[in-house]
């Protein structure tokens, strides 16, 4: 994993190879707060958790961890959360009710540590307030987001992502180093294949869920799966409005698996 600092957050970076897609930025972050916020813990992979918590360690001591925001409970949010719970006894794990009941499906969540918050309201955590809000562009009903009210930087889970042409830019410190045209391409693949419902929308109430970001214009977009974003409200938000007309994604069928299968090299028969 790669870790940067900027201003009050540190960025915790992965990334996987998605086969004919690209890289995908795979992220979680630190909120370096009078009660410091983890926001999602990392891959639910083999290994994943430990390394997650190791890097960690490298931001700040997860025993001074005080909130652990899980934007939604698919498996690349929520990796390292039981050992991170265990790691940071004083940490409370802020979600909505969708999203502590998923995770509870999988795990012995201990509610008395849950704290329970919905879209519109918003969450101490010492100096600075975290505004929640629903992303325009989703693929869990459990999805959210925040705002924190000290940098007004924009914790935005899975919107404005984008699968990448190499593993370089999807590990880069700022979106900038990724060539528009990529980016571009790459954000409009995402929300049509991450949110497949947005060709189905009433284009005037989808646009109602975009203008309250431009109004925020947050400092910085940090999106789990794009590098972090500085000074591109207006840009990202065009591309938003351009989602539900974009070309609708259609992932390989069984003939490109099995083309895929046929192109690797035959496995060496044991002895």
């Amino acid at each position: 994993m790669n870790v940067y600092r900027n201003a009050d957050v540190t960025v915790l970076n992965d990334q996987m190879m998605v086969p004919g897609i690209g890289f995908l930025p795979v992220n979680a972050f630190v909120l370096h707060s009078a009660e410091p916020v983890v926001i999602d813990t990392g891959l639910s992979l083999p290994g994943k958790a430990d390394a997650f918590l190791e890097t960690l360690s490298s931001a700040l001591d997860p025993a001074d961890v005080r909130w652990i925001f899980i934007t939604h409970p698919d498996r690349d949010h929520t990796g390292g959360l039981m050992k991170l719970l265990e790691a940071a006894p004083k940490a409370r794990l802020a979600g909505n009710f969708a999203c502590i009941g998923i995770m509870s499906t999988e795990w012995e969540i201990p509610l008395d540590r849950v704290y329970l918050i919905n879209p519109g309201q918003s969450l101490s955590v010492g100096d600075r307030e975290l505004s929640v809000f629903r992303p325009p562009l989703f693929d869990s009903p459990a999805t959210m987001g925040f705002t924190e009210s000290a940098t007004g930087v924009c914790f935005s889970s899975d919107c404005f992502g984008a699968p990448l042409p190499s593993a370089e830019l999807a590990s880069a410190a700022d979106v900038s180093e990724v060539p528009e045209a990529d980016l571009r391409e790459g954000q409009l693949l995402w929300a049509a294949a991450d949110s497949p419902w947005v060709h189905t929308v009433d284009p005037v109430k989808f646009q109602q869920t975009i203008d309250p970001i431009v109004a925020m214009d947050p400092s910085a977009l940090l999106s789990s799966h794009l590098p972090p974003a500085f000074n591109r409200t207006r840009q990202f938000a065009d591309m938003l409005t351009l989602a539900p007309r974009a070309r609708p994604f259609a992932g390989p069928d069984q003939r490109a698996l099995e083309e895929l299968l046929a192109s690797f090299e035959p496995a060496v028969a044991k002895a």
